[in-house]
């Protein structure tokens, strides 16, 4: 795969990160026109429109002095929990809910829900039930069949697991999610 493909597989797998960073950018310039806006009026000798930059300055540096030291705490973890969110959707990968189907000349991306509906399939064609007694989760390293067996009826969890592991080896997925078929305690009548 060329490196224009891979570039283009990594932009379709993985989210950007520009809806935060947008948000940041205005939040800074609309602060950053705020002071000068204020610092303006301050250099012509108006009076200010909110707060004067050198009396804000004041009360930041006059802090924690006469204010509850309980309402100062709870600002402060606030402002560590937003950047702790922004740390996060900084260094934290952020994967789409897609794969890749390895093929050498085009690059073949599907979403997690084509696949658990193709995986149901052979699921559900293994177990002999109906199409709701089936789920299946796909997530980035795993599939997780659940199903619901008809009453009295014996389903086999290796015949399962091993259609639908089938199934998987056919699509040739990367990365390969390992599988997990649990059987409901409790059956379904009259199906």
């Amino acid at each position: 795969m060329s490196d224009f493909m891979r570039h283009a597989v990594r932009r379709e797998t993985h989210s950007a990160r520009s809806g935060l960073s947008t948000v940041a950018a205005i939040a800074i310039t609309l602060v950053a026109v705020y002071g000068l806006l204020e610092a303006m009026l301050a250099a012509l000798g108006e009076p200010p429109w909110l707060l004067s930059p050198i009396s804000g300055m004041a009360w930041v540096a006059a802090l924690p002095g006469g204010h509850a030291p309980v309402l100062l705490g709870v600002i402060g973890v606030l402002l560590a929990l937003v950047g702790l969110v922004f740390l996060g959707q900084g260094l934290l990968p952020r994967r789409r809910a897609r794969h890749v189907i390895a093929h050498p000349r085009v690059a073949i991306v599907v979403e997690d829900e084509v696949i658990a509906s193709a995986l149901a399939k052979s699921a559900r064609m293994a177990a002999g039930v109906t199409r709701e007694q089936v789920v299946v989760v796909v997530s980035a390293r795993q599939v997780q069949v659940n199903i619901r067996p008809t009453s009295g009826i014996r389903i086999s969890e290796g015949d399962i697991k091993a259609a639908v592991e089938g199934q998987l080896e056919a699509m040739a997925l990367e990365p390969a999610p390992s599988v997990a078929v649990r059987l409901a305690d409790s059956g379904v009548i009259g199906v």
